[in-house]
Order: C-alpha cells, then structure tokens, then sequence
C-alpha cells in the first residue's frame, strides 16, 4: 500500500491496513516524516515533531501488538495548525511575536485526538495569527499550493506560453489554514487541524483540493487555540474525504469544561450512511451569493452540482439572504474590534518576544509590539481599537452586531421555511500564482476571499467544502454546504452524496518529486562545486 505514495490512502483506509497489519504505525509515520522532508519547498509545516512523532507511533504500534483497544485514530499521523497550544512543541502562530513559545498544556482537541492514537506528525504554517486568505503573511514566509507542482496542472501550463517562468508561477494555499490544506494534499498527513474564523479552513481547501469542515460554533472546544474572533472562530477538519471529516469531528465534538462556549448537550458520534438518497432533500441556492467577481467556471460548477441535485429527485429553489451584501464589512468591524481586544495581551511582560527598549514600560509596550507584529497584524489592531473608541462605539461595533443578528435571522428564515442545506461557492475563482496575489494587501484580499465564508461564522452555521471539479488550468474549484446548527450529520451526507456524484480526481504529485529531485540537484552543485 505505501509503495508507491500514499496518494489512494484515506484514513479509514489505513486505519484498517494497521488493523490488519498490513502497514505498522512506525511504518507510517516515517514514510509521512520522509513526504515531509521532501516536499519542504512547499513551506506547509513551520514544525516537524519528528521525535514526538515516532515515540507516539512506537506506543500505538504496541497497542496494536499486544491487542489492546484502540482509539479511533491509532496510528494514524495528523498535522495541526501552529495556532493551536501544543505541550512541548513550539507554538507561533506564524509571529516573531510568539516564536519561542512552548506552552505548557495541549489545546483541548489536540488532547482528544492523541486521546484516540493520533499521532502528531508536526504544526503548520499560517498568515500571522491567522490574519490572512492566502498564508502568504507569515513570519516563516508563503505557502506553496502542491497543484503548483501537479501533473494536472503543468500540463495545462506548459500550453500557455504567456505565464511566467516556473519559478514564479507556483500557486498559493489559500489561507490562513493554507499550511493544513497543503499538508492534507501533498499527502504528508491523512488529516489536519485549521482554524475558521471567516473562511480560514475551507478558503485553502477549496483552492487545495481537499474536504474542509467548519462545525457549528461551540461543537468543538476552543480552549487553547489562540484567538482571533472569540465570537466566531471555531477548529476545523482538513481531510481528503468527507468520511474522515466525520470520523475526526466524532472524536473531537463535545463539551469542554475548559471552554464555556461549547453546548452542554451530549454529543453522538456518527458515521455516514453507505446509501446516499437525495431525492427528500430541499436545497437552497442563494441568489445573492452569484456576486462580482464570480468566475465564469466556478458559476458553471455551482450550476452543475445544482442540475446534479434536481436529477436525483432533490428540490433545487432560489432563496435570498438580503442582508450579504452587507455581511463582509460588518465582518470586518467585528474582527478588528476582537483583534484588538485579543492582541492586547501580547504586551513583552509575561511570555513571547519581549524588546530590548527598557527606558520606560510604555517604550517596552511600543517597542514589543512594533518588532512583534507584522503589518497585518499592526493595521487590524488601529483598525478595531479606532471602532471601539468611545465615540465610535455605537457607531460601527454596535451598528455591525445588530447586522450580524439580521444576517443570521436571514438564515434562519431560509431553514425554517424548509430549506435543508445551502449549496454556494466557495471561492470566487481557483487559486492564483504568488505573484498576482500580492499585488494587492491584504485587507482587500481578504475581502474578496471570505465573500462566502464569512457570513456562516457570524451566523455560527456549519459548513463544508468539497472539491467538485478541475478547472481549465487543471485546479481544483470547491463548493460549500452551509447547514442547520448543529445538524452535522445531515450536512455531511449531503456532503459525500455530491462527492460520489463528481468524483473528483486524485492529484498526481510524480512532478512533485521531480522537483524534489531538481531541488536536490541543486543542493548538491550549490555544495560541491
């Protein structure tokens, strides 16, 4: 099974390879630690936890010897975005800020999953604090989409003369989870921990080619995760399918003592029905969402899995959410304001990156945050701490909150007259080369990218992404799912029966390792001349 790649390997699928003892964990883990190395051009993990990883392998391999129970997730290797707290593993958030920082305890879902066998192959790389749509702004520098290197995508490209030299015509992730996505794609983990506070998991997995799921606010604990927007932000699940979304959430949902947000509800694991039946469901397409902007392909894809939909006997309408054309920059506010907030506590004094400057303690403040932060970071604290001034107060927080409970009363509105789930977009094209993309900041390409994500965090609604179809330039285009709150069962079948249907294809990554090769190559010249 691992001779070749593990490019055919979901992990339900090696679950039962360890089971049956056609693969051990060890085994495993050093194949993935090897993917790793090899693919480290693609800047996708800012820590490797090599040694964590194989002690934690050794232990689930002798589980798996002696015959003793199993988590659900024995053997199996995860990445985990470097925003969430890791006992004894640096933790960053992709900031000189925090980069040294070794906290002292496991986030809460970081815990559950070593609870289950997991095996925590390293953390991934992030837009600084998660402030970002294309990981692109973080301190250990961009995240290369493994599409850049696909035989899919090459092949288109090398027929157009017009694009720039190779060099500079990689692609990015997408962000801020672009570090998880590209992790779960190049098949140096089998799933990965994002964050969403606006679009954070599913941007990167859409323009990756992978299953990104956002649950519902307070589903999962968020007890260690470094906050952005503490009203919105939520773990997320890469993966390569929407099965092992689900297998991953049934280990991780649940409350947390830790964490007074998540619902004291007991939660049920579940596993997806094998029988997928659509012709009971109402879907709902949001007119609104067809936006400017909106790529010809990705309307002709939306438009597809719709046909696909009313074929099978589903219900296919038109609804409106008339508030979304004021969701992105009441999202905006809100988050600059959180951020202000939040970032308050990175002062010098008790952990993280602390100045030289001591002439006075408001020299120290200044100093610290101005070599900490990058200018990302930087503009969104000005932004929300000029919005929480006394005398803007009421003007733009409390005027963007009473938006945000309008947007959520219009989905509200929609599931209550029987929709069942919301089929959109996700992104507005497929991804594009590093070079386009920082032609224009941040906070506008932020903008544009979180144009369908948004709306779902401030509304607390679970949403996947899948990946549908390749594009002309031979990339994935995604589509999102927005659900009922915590109806995660029913928004996941919805999710896989539409995998089923697509069947999207495999990415094939044989000029990833020639570039690996090339890469080598030039290392050795560079060393030997």
């Amino acid at each position: 099974m691992l001779r070749a790649s593990l490019r055919e390997c979901l992990s339900f699928q090696i679950s039962a390879a360890l089971k049956e003892g056609q693969v051990s964990p060890i085994q495993l883990c050093q194949k993935c630690l090897t993917l790793i190395k090899d693919t480290r051009f693609l800047n996708a993990y800012i820590t490797i936890a090599e040694n964590t990883a194989l002690k934690q392998a050794e232990a689930s391999e002798e589980r798996y010897r002696k015959g003793q129970r199993l988590g659900d997730l024995d053997g199996i290797p995860i990445a985990v975005k470097d925003n969430f707290s890791t006992t004894g593993i640096e933790t960053t958030c992709a900031s000189n800020m925090l980069k040294g920082y070794i906290p002292p305890y496991n986030a809460t879902v970081v815990q559950k999953l070593l609870d289950q066998g997991a095996v925590l192959i390293g953390k991934t790389n992030l837009d600084e604090f998660a402030m970002g749509s294309g990981s692109t702004d973080g301190a250990f520098g961009p995240v290369r989409n493994p599409w850049s290197y696909s035989r899919q995508y090459r092949k288109k490209r090398m027929r157009n003369s017009s694009l720039p030299n190779e060099e500079l015509s990689w692609l990015i992730a997408g962000g801020s989870s672009g570090g998880s996505a590209a992790a779960v794609s190049s098949f140096t983990c089998f799933a990965a921990l994002g964050s969403d506070s606006g679009g954070s998991t599913r941007n990167p997995a859409s323009l990756c080619g992978v299953v990104g799921l956002k649950p519902t606010y307070g589903l999962i604990s968020r007890h260690g995760l470094i906050p952005l927007v503490n009203s919105m932000d939520v773990p997320g699940i890469l993966t390569r399918c929407v099965d092992d979304a689900a297998t991953v959430l049934g280990v991780l949902g649940g409350h947390d003592p830790k964490d007074s947000t998540t619902v004291q509800d007991p939660f049920h694991p579940f596993q997806l029905p094998s029988i997928l039946d659509a012709s009971h469901l109402c879907i709902g397409i949001p007119k609104e969402y067809n936006a400017p902007g909106l790529s010809s392909e990705t309307l002709a894809v939306w438009s597809k899995a719709a046909d696909l939909f009313e074929k099978a006997g589903a219900k296919v309408i038109e609804v409106s959410l008339p508030h979304t054309c004021y969701s992105i920059v009441c999202y905006h506010v809100l988050c600059a304001s959180e951020v202000a907030s939040n970032m308050a506590r990175f002062d010098g004094l008790e952990y993280g990156h602390r100045s030289s400057a001591d002439k006075s303690t408001e020299a120290l403040y200044a100093a610290t945050r101005r070599e900490g932060f990058n200018d990302v970071v930087r503009g969104r604290i000005l932004s929300g701490n000029y919005f929480l001034l006394k005398q803007n107060y009421e003007t733009y927080f409390v005027k963007a909150q009473k938006v945000r409970r309008l947007i959520a009363t219009d989905f509200a509105k929609v599931f209550s007259s029987g929709v069942d789930v919301l089929l959109t977009p996700t992104t507005l094209s497929d991804s594009v080369p590093y070079v386009e993309f920082i032609k224009e900041d941040n906070r506008t390409r932020s903008a544009q990218d979180d144009l369908f994500t948004q709306a779902a965090n401030m509304a607390g609604l679970p949403a996947i992404t899948i990946p549908a179809e390749l594009s002309k330039r031979g990339l994935p285009i995604g589509l999102q799912f927005i659900g009922r709150a915590f109806c995660e069962l029913q928004l996941l079948t919805v999710a896989k029966w539409l995998e089923e249907q697509v069947q999207f294809p495999v990415i094939q990554l044989q000029e990833i390792m020639d570039h690996v090769d090339a890469v080598s190559q030039e290392e050795k010249s560079a060393s030997f001349p």
